[in-house]
């Protein structure tokens, strides 16, 4: 056996916070790494992660997720994508004011004299008088901004993790992220003044974004069952909309592929919007 490593063994399945704050507290490091069971790291990650976090501000820091298995099926293709756009857009316009709002269990760092900090609130957390057993990731991050620390994100800090193959299992994942997002933007709303003000417009965005989008897709299907006429308009402002962001993303990555990304809408309309409401 190697003597730098020790296991923990865990009376029972206490659930990943509980098993994250046992091993947390038997730790004497100065950085927290945190990988899940399916993610496999780059060789460099470590080294990478370690370079950002040399500043005593940074609380916390995050890697590039991937799909490890991107190539299984059209949806492990789409998700690839979704994952692309989550980290390169949404988390590389966040850090560059050092307030990531969610660094992803998969791959993030932590300052441990910070977590030690945060313990006893990330474990108490509650919801609808239940202890939480979900959104384990963005809770963190939220606790690390309000103690006054940066959150960071690292792009060429790869990792690379298993996404749901199939619709059933992403539709679980999307749902519980959800409600994560939805509970801790309330969390983080006297916070935001305190940041800069587009982390406000960006959470404002992410939470109104999803619901204009379910008022337009009601309103074309109230034309269309009113009226019998065909909502043309809003099929197109959204498709336009669309291939917009595609055609962007394929820019910025120099990957044709993220024209496809536009199937995800009729998966976010269909499937996406109903399931979270």
């Amino acid at each position: 056996s190697d003597p730098r490593l020790s296991f923990i063994l865990l009376a029972s399945n206490v659930g990943k916070r509980k098993a994250q704050i046992a091993a947390i507290r038997s730790s004497s490091g100065d950085l927290v790494l945190n990988v899940d069971s399916d993610t496999i790291l780059a060789a460099d990650v470590v080294t990478k992660l370690v370079l950002k976090m040399h500043d005593p501000a940074i609380g916390a820091a995050m890697g590039q997720l991937i799909a490890s298995n991107r190539n299984q099926t059209w949806l492990t293709r789409l998700i690839d994508m979704e994952y692309w756009l989550a980290c390169n857009e949404e988390r590389a316009a966040q850090a560059r004011f050092g307030a990531v709002m969610c660094c992803c269990g998969p791959c993030a760092m932590y300052r441990r004299s910070a977590l030690t900090m945060l313990l006893d609130q990330y474990e108490a957390q509650f919801f609808r008088g239940k202890p939480s057993d979900f959104g384990e990731d963005r809770h963190l991050t939220i606790l690390m901004l309000k103690a006054g620390f940066r959150t960071e994100y690292v792009p060429d800090a790869i990792a690379a993790t298993v996404v749901p193959h199939s619709l059933r299992p992403y539709l679980r994942q999307q749902l519980r992220w959800a409600r994560s997002t939805f509970r801790d933007t309330f969390l983080a709303w006297r916070l935001l003044p305190e940041l800069d003000g587009y982390l406000t417009l960006d959470v404002i965005g992410q939470n109104l974004g999803p619901l204009l989008l379910a008022i337009s897709s009601l309103a074309a299907l109230a034309q269309l069952l009113i009226d019998g006429s065909i909502p043309w308009w809003t099929g197109l402002t959204i498709a336009a909309m669309t291939m917009v962001r595609c055609s962007v993303a394929a820019l910025r990555a120099r990957e044709l592929r993220f024209i496809g990304f536009s199937l995800h809408t009729p998966i976010n309309i269909f499937l996406l919007l109903p399931l979270k409401a």
